[in-house]
């Protein structure tokens, strides 16, 4: 019998015990994601359809450990429990999603849960993973425990929540009738309450766990071993190494197909347009624009493949615990590794996950050095000044263009640890919280995770070529191509354009560094987003050469007109300048004030333009030239 109203379902959990797997297990594409009203907490909502013909909404709500909120992810968990979020249904049933590899510390929020009294089931997920490590769990005992079902789940195959959407069918009718607290009745966690409440944990535990077999798994040997305090740290950076080699190695020959076909593609439709405005709109504002920017997409890819393998093995969580004591060091909260993380792929979700740190000092530090942290934006820049400048060659067994990348990587790390030490120094060293993470067990990546990684990663670049890209060199292409020279004139026409003047204006300001006034130009369009500069730069060089052959020639047109000290120039302007107004506006909802933007653009463009005096200079000076 099909219910004509939707079930609302509302999953809760510790993070990482399996709770979005299992969200996604049960919606499938089925999903969507906003933020709750008036903050940037994620909210996640999904719907499916039970083999009874019973529809749900399940709501993945942020993970927490306790309902009394530490961080703003607590906050939306516990608000929405007790019904006082903004346009937020009560849910009609509470699935809570626990590890059962960890059941120790998922069980206080267990506890916390049923003092609701709403109707609940238990979802004990992981099961595969703790019979494999010796642990055999009574879950008939667990239920008499709890007074509520427990089922046993593996998110992470197929099949392995049917169990659980056919115990939610039969509590379907109960639900409907089923009244909740107030959230004033909840008792939070005094002294006294907490310490009742990890006594009545040990003896559930002591009544419903068994173990056996060996104390050490082989999970226990590995982490001996990368989790060392001498050995830990090279195997990190190596690592780290062999994927920016990758990067390079394992993309020449798919770029080298997109760059082909794009190029063959634009001599194709120079040839059958006639001049004018709307070909030279399409070659050079379309082809020579977008195609700069496309051609990079198996760089990021092969990054984000790296990152997703890392991250599904378990290997990032301990990533974070050999960095922890690095980065207290420096003043930075143990909680802030989890932020800068997130950085590398893109400052916007980094700033967000620092919604996690609790001190605001320390909070604020975490955001003001997120952007200084290689962002795959950047990829694209420094993936052609590298190509063009940077002779493809091995030095050993290492590929020199990756060589140069890493180096890059490393110098926006130490540059964020060196703000973050001054930013310590000046307004005085926030209380240190030690990270405490649990950290997962290993296991192999599973592909599909992967290939859906891997493919909304690449929908979203392609995305960003087709719209935002797209447009801004559309609107570049109008600016270096209106007004047209005046008769008579000679040298290209892009000089006496609107955007021509206005490079050339800028010229006299960035000299000093070693940008033309091409360069001048596409920086502009690049504060919307960094790849786009590379876009620009497509654009005003196509708009500024004669001749088809060099319509998409990027690489080699900049090898001829710039020199080695302007390429490193601006690849340490790179390093530093905040071209990104998403990342800006992050941190204004973050803080919710304009004074940490100020304060941001203005000290990261300062060291942008240091950085690239001291570069350029240096190298005109040793190299020779410029």
């Amino acid at each position: 019998m099909t219910s004509s109203k939707p079930m609302h379902l509302a999953l809760v959990g510790n993070p990482n015990c399996g709770k979005t797997a299992l969200f996604n297990r049960m919606t499938g594409a089925r999903q969507k994601v906003a933020n709750y009203a008036g903050v940037t907490v994620e909210r996640k909502e999904g719907q499916f359809t039970s083999t009874s013909g019973r529809s749900y909404k399940v709501i993945d709500l942020p993970g927490a450990y306790s309902l009394n909120a530490m961080t703003p992810d607590e906050a939306i968990t516990r608000d929405v429990l007790f019904g006082k979020q903004a346009d937020e249904k009560l849910p009609d049933v509470i699935v809570l999603v626990v590890d059962a590899t960890n059941l120790r510390l998922n069980l206080r929020l267990v506890l916390e849960v049923l003092r609701l009294q709403r109707p609940t089931v238990l979802a004990l997920n992981m099961m595969d993973v703790a019979k494999k490590r010796g642990v055999e769990i009574d879950t008939r005992r667990l239920q008499q425990e709890l007074g509520i079902p427990v089922i046993e789940t593996v998110a992470v195959k197929p099949g392995g929540a049917e169990a659980l959407v056919a115990q939610l069918d039969s509590l379907a009718a109960k639900s409907e009738s089923a009244t909740g607290v107030a959230a004033s009745s909840f008792n939070s966690d005094n002294g006294d309450s907490l310490e009742e409440t990890q006594r009545e944990v040990r003896r559930i535990l002591d009544a419903v766990i068994t173990h056996h077999g060996e104390a050490h798994n082989a999970g226990d040997r590995i982490d001996a071993v990368v989790l060392h305090p001498v050995l830990g740290y090279p195997i990190l950076a190596i690592l780290l190494f062999l994927v920016f080699q990758a990067v390079f190695s394992w993309s020449a020959l798919p770029m080298d197909w997109i760059k082909a076909g794009v190029e063959t593609l634009g001599k194709a439709v120079y040839a059958a347009m006639p001049e004018g405005v709307l070909r030279s709109l399409i070659v050079d504002g379309v082809f020579s624009g977008v195609g700069s920017v496309l051609v990079f997409l198996p760089q990021i890819l092969i990054l984000f493949f790296f990152i997703l393998v890392l991250e599904d093995s378990g290997y990032l969580p301990r990533a974070a615990f050999l960095l922890d004591r690095l980065m207290g060091s420096v003043g930075l909260s143990g909680r802030a590794f989890i932020p800068l993380l997130s950085s590398f792929a893109c400052a916007v979700p980094g700033i967000m996950a620092t919604r996690t740190i609790q001190n605001p000092r320390d909070r604020l530090a975490t955001i003001m050095i997120a952007p200084l942290m290689t962002c795959s934006a950047r990829l694209p820049v420094y993936a052609l000044i590298i190509g063009a400048f940077i002779p493809n060659r091995t030095i050993g067994i290492f590929n020199l263009q990756g060589l140069v990348l890493f180096a890059l990587y490393l110098a926006g790390i130490v540059s964020a640890m060196a703000v973050a030490y001054v930013f310590k120094s000046t307004f005085g060293k926030g209380r240190y919280t030690p990270l405490m993470l649990e950290l997962p067990n290993y296991h192999w990546p599973n592909l599909r995770n992967l290939a859906i990684g891997l493919w909304e990663r690449a929908k979203i670049f392609v995305t960003r070529v087709g719209t935002i890209i797209l447009a801004i060199m559309i609107l570049l292409w109008f600016l270096s191509s209106f007004p047209a020279p005046p008769e008579g004139a000679v040298g290209p026409a892009i000089q006496y354009s609107l955007a021509g003047k206005l490079g050339q204006s800028l010229q006299v300001l960035f000299a000093p560094i070693g940008f033309n006034w091409q360069i001048a130009i596409a920086l502009i369009p690049g504060l919307a987003a960094r790849e786009v500069a590379v876009g620009a730069l497509g654009t005003v060089y196509a708009l500024s050469a004669s001749g088809e052959e060099l319509a998409t020639a990027l690489t080699p047109m900049i090898a001829a007109t710039w020199s080695l000290p302007t390429a490193l120039s601006l690849l340490a302007w790179y390093v530093f300048a905040p071209q990104c107004i998403s990342t800006l506006s992050a941190v204004k909802r973050e803080t919710n004030s304009w004074t940490p933007v100020l304060a941001m653009t203005g000290y990261m463009f300062a060291l942008a333009y240091l950085a690239s005096f001291a570069t350029y200079q240096i190298s005109r000076a040793v190299l020779g030239g410029g």
